[in-house]
């Protein structure tokens, strides 16, 4: 594990918990790790959530945010550091009539299950993130242990949404996200497609990454990278990923 080039984090439930800003204790530890080896972060946020959930809370120095990628919304953006600053290096945005046509399948899942919204929301329901559309069910605000009890009492209701909403988007990829989200890009733009997109632009073969996530199982937000062949980690939370971060630097 410790020989490995470039490690490769999930952001939410991961790194942070849902939505929740970078934790003082694992800042400092990936401050000691990007002074050893590059680190990439790829989660479902636009890039504006990574800077304020992230790297306004990593406070690391800029000489060594060169050995830092970030990967939003599922690596259907890829950004990298240097001199003037934060680089988009590529972004797979979805276009006007996408955009469209996905908000029109929302519709139409939520009408063939006879889905109604809670009364009290937290921020929008569906958040035009570029490259991405994501639902989440909710509110795009909404307090973590909200979130965490309609997994809990809606889990099957998440999948089943998921399932139905892939029906009426054939063309696009769906996931279920997070603890009360789904997310929609264009056909293929995953994990695993931003793992390969690493592997093009920084030269690191898929057998020297390390992945490390909390929802690497079927029908997880992570499982795509399994497809990839890279070697993997499946964490609980940020607490164990802590303790991973404690080994790599062993």
């Amino acid at each position: 594990m410790t020989e490995k080039e470039l490690i490769v984090f999930d952001l939410d439930g991961t790194l942070t918990e849902s939505k929740q800003n970078l934790a003082v204790a694992m800042a400092a530890l990936l401050t000691r790790l990007l002074e050893k080896k590059p680190i990439a972060i790829i989660g479902g946020g636009k890039f504006e959530r990574f800077r304020t959930q992230f790297l306004d809370k990593l406070n690391a120095p800029e000489q060594l945010l060169e050995n830092l990628f970030l990967l939003p919304t599922d690596g259907a953006a890829f950004y990298r550091f240097n001199q003037s600053g934060w680089e988009l290096v590529y972004q797979e945005n979805l276009s006007a009539e996408e955009k469209r046509e996905i908000i029109v399948a929302f519709e139409k899942t939520f009408q063939e299950l006879d889905y109604s919204h809670p009364v009290e929301v937290y921020g929008e329901l569906i958040e035009d993130r570029g490259a991405q559309i994501t639902f989440s069910a909710l509110g795009q605000e909404a307090p973590l242990e909200l979130k965490g009890k309609w997994q809990k009492e809606n889990y099957t209701l998440q999948l089943k949404l998921v399932e139905t909403l892939r029906v009426n988007l054939p063309g696009f990829t769906v996931r279920a996200a997070g603890l009360t989200s789904i997310d929609v890009t264009r056909l293929g733009i995953d994990k695993a497609y931003g793992l390969r997109q690493m592997e093009k632009y920084l030269g690191i073969p898929l057998g020297d990454m390390l992945f490390v996530g909390d929802a690497i199982f079927p029908g997880g937000n992570d499982y795509a990278v399994v497809s990839t062949g890279v070697e993997y980690l499946t964490v609980s939370g940020p607490t164990e990923t802590q303790t991973v971060i404690k080994k790599l630097l062993e």
